[in-house]
């Protein structure tokens, strides 16, 4: 019998309290369990004593049965100092997923094809121009505005590419 450490809901609509229960694992999680070994009441303060009550002997003796803690549970002995618990790394965490990596990359196109219409433009514009000086002067300094001040889009994609490729560790 795989014996489960974790968490079985009571109380109210929107009003949770939970029991830390010893069940078979195959059981319901609110069903049948063996013992109840402590409380845990997430409305309180996170400082308040009440929060949590466990009875650390009863853990530590179901344990060494071979109950397997829920990640919950877990965490609440290792607060409680009866059974360490390792820190846990997700580096994917805060990746964007697919389609927000294929709009950055179409918005990244359109940027693109944007300043390179306003390059043609500005090309096709400037051999006209080439008696007056000052409209040469004016072109000029409008790409160099739109070259050194990013939109706030362009910036997005440029962190989100940024972003997608990897970091070469030395």
């Amino acid at each position: 019998m795989a014996l489960s450490m974790r968490l079985s809901r009571g109380g109210s609509k929107k009003r949770p309290y939970y029991r830390i229960v010893i069940a078979d694992a195959r059981s319901p999680r609110d069903g049948r369990f063996i013992e109840k070994i402590g409380t845990y009441n997430p409305l309180l303060a996170k400082d308040s004593p009440e929060r949590i009550k466990l009875d650390a002997d009863r853990a530590k003796h179901w344990l060494s049965v071979g109950a397997q803690p829920t990640d919950r549970v877990a965490r609440f002995l290792d607060v409680a100092g009866v059974k360490e618990r390792a820190a846990r790394n997700n580096p994917n965490k805060g990746k964007p997923g697919e389609k927000a990596t294929e709009r950055a990359e179409e918005r990244a196109e359109k940027l693109k094809a944007a300043e390179e219409a306003a390059a043609e433009a500005a090309a096709a514009k400037a051999p006209a121009a080439d008696s007056n000086e000052e409209a040469e002067a004016v072109m000029a300094a409008e790409v160099e505005a739109a070259t050194e001040e990013p939109t706030a889009e362009a910036e997005a994609v440029a962190e989100a590419t940024a972003e997608e490729t990897p970091a070469v560790e030395g």
